[in-house]
Formats: C-alpha cells, structure tokens, sequence
C-alpha cells in the first residue's frame, strides 16, 4: 500500500532538479506513511491506549528534540555569524529530523488518535523543506542579473524561516508531549491552552531578557527607547487580550474567571502608566519599575490561586514565589544595581553584574513550573505519589539547563560578532579596555556594519567598503 502510494504520487511530480525532487519524495512518503496509524487498542473517550511508549518512539523523541532543540537553534546562531560550520550543522539536522520523523510513524506500542502533534508536524517539516530550498540557492552564489535581485529577498526569507524555526519547533515539541500522554482533551483544553500559552510566554520574556543584557544593549541604544518601554508595551497588549478572553463574555461567571480578568485589567493599566514613563521629557529614554511591579502583582494572585489538589497547590504556590522573586529581583537590579542606568558601564556596555542573571533565570523557572502544573498533570503525579519538592526540583533543573543553553548560543554569537581585541595588561590599566576613547564608538559601527553585511551581496559589499571582524574571520557565507 505505501509503495503503491509512492509511486503512483511520484508519478505526478514535474520534471525539477534531482535535489527538489529528492526532497518532495521525502514528503510524499512521510504522507503516505502518515496513514499507518491504527487505533483500534484506544478506549472510547479516551487519548491513547494502554500500551507504554515503545523504543522507536523514544528514539523518536530524542532524535527530534537533539535536531530542532539544539541543531538547528545553535546552526541558526552559526548563520547569522557567517560561519562555515553552519551548513555542515544544518544538514546534520535535516537528515536527523527526517529520520526521526519516519520514526514517528513507525513505532509500535502505544496509540493515539488524532491529535495536534500528528497535524502540526507537516506544516513543521515544510518550513524545513522551504528553508533547505533557500538555503541551496544562496549556496549557489547567483549573484547577476535578475539574481541579484532575488537574492536579497532570499536572505531576508531564509533569515526569517531560519528565526521562527526554533519558535515553531518549541510549539511542535509541547503538542508532542501533549500527545504523548494523552492530555488536553475536552473540558481540560482551555485550562491547558492557559498555562502552556502564558508560560511559553514567561519563558520568551525571559530569553529576551537574556538576549538584551549580553547581546541587545546597543540595539537598545539605537532605539532610543528604554527596555522598560517595550515590556510595557507587550504587558499592556497582553493584558487587553486576557481581559477579554478569560471569561465567556454573555455567560455565567465561573471559578477563577474574575480573578483572571482582573488581572488583565491590572496588566493593560500598568503597561500603559509604564509606556508613559519610560521617557524623560527631553525625550531620552527612562526607566522605571512598572512591568517589574506587574510582575510581582502576578506572582501574588498565583500563589493565592485555589486548587484542589495539595500537590498543585504547592506547585502553585512555589510558582507565585517565584515570579514575585524576579519582580524583587528586576526592581533592586534597575535601583540600586544599574542605579536608572541601561547598563554598569558607560565605556563598556557589554559589562553585567551578576545579579542581572537572576530576573531571567527566575522568569524562565516560573514558565516551567506554571506549564508543569496543569490538572491532569497534578493528577497524574498525585497518583504516582511523586512529592512536589521532587517535582519542582526537577523543574528548576531543566531551568538551569535552559539558561545555561541560552547564554552558550549568545556566548558564541559575541564572540564572533565583536571578538576580543588584543590588548597588553598597561592597556586595561588605563580605564578603557584598550585604552581608546573610541572603543564603544568602534563597538557600535562594526555591530551595525555586522547587522548590514547579511543582506547585502559581495558586490555591495565591495562598492560601499563594509567589513566586519566576524566577516574577516569566517569564509563561510550566509545560507
């Protein structure tokens, strides 16, 4: 039946180069596995069948997440610095992910119905498909004519695809645990949307954080806007949304509904008053302390949330602590770390103290522990008797693994972004790091001319004379 199916598609497919060609097989046969599933084992009303996770579903797993949770992120990281390592890490990981997505619909042992996981996958593996194609063609270096053209919105699309990759591949991995254990069904599917939704979102807050102190401070300075106008900005459009989704509008008002709403209320009205004073009246950008008080305001109401089960009320609780400690953590860095300042240093804005690490890190454990304490999860866990001060431990864990990956991929684009001069020790004796005036004015050029460089081809390149270090160092180009 499969071949059958390969082979009368693969019929159909028009005359195209032998790469393409390769790749829409690919996808052929991935549909036409698609249709193996069986179903017959799962109970009515329910998810999944009784059966345990076999192992090709387990290398499933692990194929996947070593291919989109850590591949592609650092191949990304490698293309935006023009390595040459990008492409051979690349193509690594397409041929592990499709690997791990034939494994997918190959596994024996436990079965599910149809579900998200199954249904996102494709469109998952065509972003996949369309960024190899992008990424084939820059490789080819057609620079004349018409090319010259198509290229730069080549780069600016593959560049794109390349970013939202990972976005798209956090979602996909959340379906599949999801699926994995049958969750989310029914009435437990608005309850689920709202903790895996807001934190995905804690956990993004605070990987932009990340990305703004080691990375984003002269971006931020170009902007000509304080950090803490853009967190208003978001807290404020946040809370117009959940002010008028968390409660069916017209019908009856329901446990934690009032609660919810209220708090998008609090959230549009904070993120408003800190929009407003995150400019001096000169202009110049200020902070202020509102989206850290927002935080902390969220914190509370979470750690005061009623649950039915001790289990998730603790998990709950540790979960409100938690978000209330990086709000803590946000005001005493702005006061009396950075004193108002964007960063520690006026001649060096890559300079952090260490107390910076802890609001994102904290940001990053509250999304954990707010996606780990769902209902059937808490249930879940109640029934195995697993104790919550395991629990959250493990949460913190992955946590830590998180941040730590984080600043690893941001560690790496640095150092080929603005790499380390070459000083002798009387040199950082005299104040600067080199001992130049100019040196966070050279700083900011060569970010910018680093920026610029990705979208423009070599002939620009060559008639406007822009060079980067990162450029000088690295042969490979940006596919």
């Amino acid at each position: 039946m499969f071949s059958n199916a390969l082979s009368t598609s693969a019929a159909r497919i028009p005359t195209m180069s032998r790469p393409l060609r390769h790749l829409a097989l690919l996808w052929l046969a991935g549909q036409a596995f698609a249709h193996e599933h069986h179903t017959d084992e799962i109970p009515e009303g329910e998810a999944i069948s009784a059966q345990p996770i076999d192992t090709t579903l387990w290398i499933h797993i692990a194929i996947q997440i070593a291919s989109f949770g850590i591949i592609f992120p650092t191949g990304m990281v490698l293309g935006i610095i023009r390595s040459r390592w990008h492409v051979p890490l690349q193509v690594l990981g397409v041929i592990l992910s499709i690997v791990g997505y034939f494994l997918g619909h190959a596994h024996g042992g436990r079965q599910f119905a149809h579900n998200v996981h199954a249904s996102f996958a494709p469109f998952l593996m065509l972003m996949l498909i369309v960024q190899v194609v992008l990424g084939v063609y820059l490789k080819l270096h057609l620079e004349k004519g018409i090319h010259a053209r198509i290229r730069r919105y080549t780069v600016i699309g593959h560049g794109v695809v390349g970013k939202a990759l990972p976005v798209v591949s956090w979602v996909q991995m959340l379906f599949g645990g999801i699926t994995a254990l049958g969750f989310c069904q029914g009435d437990h599917l608005g309850q689920c949307l709202a903790h895996f939704i807001m934190g995905s979102a804690f956990i993004g807050y605070g990987i932009v954080l990340t990305i703004l102190l080691l990375v984003g401070q002269m971006w931020l300075r170009r902007t000509g806007r304080s950090q803490e106008f853009f967190d208003s900005l978001i807290i404020a459009a946040w809370g117009c949304v959940n002010t008028f989704t968390e409660h069916r509008w017209g019908g009856p008002w329901v446990a934690n509904d009032l609660q919810h709403t209220s708090m998008g209320i609090v959230w549009w009205c904070a993120g408003l008053l800190g929009m407003w004073l995150s400019r001096k009246r000169d202009g110049r950008p200020k902070r202020n302390l509102f989206p850290a008080l927002v935080i902390m305001l969220t914190g509370w109401g979470m750690s005061a949330h009623p649950q039915h089960l001790e289990l998730s009320t603790h998990v709950h609780t540790v979960f409100g602590y938690t978000l209330m400690a990086a709000g803590m953590a946000r005001i005493v860095e702005i006061s009396f770390v950075l004193r108002d300042q964007n960063t520690i240093s006026d001649t060096e804005v890559e300079d952090t103290n260490s107390f910076q690490y802890i609001t994102p890190f904290l940001l990053y454990t509250s999304g954990f522990l707010f996606m780990g304490a769902t209902e059937e999860q808490m249930n879940l866990l109640t029934t195995a008797g697993v104790s919550h001060v395991s629990y959250i431990l493990l949460l913190f864990s992955i946590s830590f693994l998180l941040f730590l990956f984080v600043c690893m991929l941001l560690h790496l684009y640095a150092s080929y972004a603005w790499p380390l001069d070459r000083i002798q020790p009387k040199a950082m004796a005299k104040g600067g790091l080199n001992g130049h005036v100019g040196h966070v004015n050279r700083r900011v050029r060569d970010s910018e001319e680093f920026e610029l460089e990705g979208l423009m081809s070599d002939d620009e390149v060559a008639e406007d004379g822009v060079g980067t270090p990162a450029s000088k160092k690295a042969n490979g180009t940006l596919t």
